[in-house]
């Protein structure tokens, strides 16, 4: 943030410039650490806020959480055998275990990288 100042009168008031923003769009795992962050951890928020991390730490836990999320999910695939040759027999049972599999790789993340 780059701060100038203009004199007004006596006094010295900052001209506040934020830095731009970095590049990109905040997701499900973004969107939730800020929500996380601005109702439970009001001292970080606004810290990163008034710095200009903000974004920028949203969008470095977002990576880092799908990063997390699509290895776990592809680990639990192979670990109990979710293949395509099942969702061919048997597309009920592939759902359900796809399902299943998915919500606790999320709940894993979310205690990761969004809870912290």
């Amino acid at each position: 943030m780059n701060i100038t100042y203009e004199k007004c009168g006596d006094y010295l008031i900052p001209n506040l410039i934020p830095d731009p923003e970095p590049e990109g769009e905040l997701g499900k795992f973004g969107l939730m650490r800020k929500s996380y962050l601005g109702n439970h951890r009001r001292g970080i928020y606004s810290g990163l806020l008034l710095s200009g991390e903000l974004k920028k730490h949203l969008l470095m836990i977002q990576e880092q959480a799908e990063e997390r999320y699509d290895l776990l999910v592809e680990q639990m695939e192979k670990l109990e055998g979710v293949t395509e040759q099942l969702k061919e027999q048997d597309q009920m049972l592939w759902v359900r275990k796809m399902n299943s599999i998915k919500a606790r790789a999320e709940e894993i993340v979310l205690n990761e990288f969004i809870y912290v």
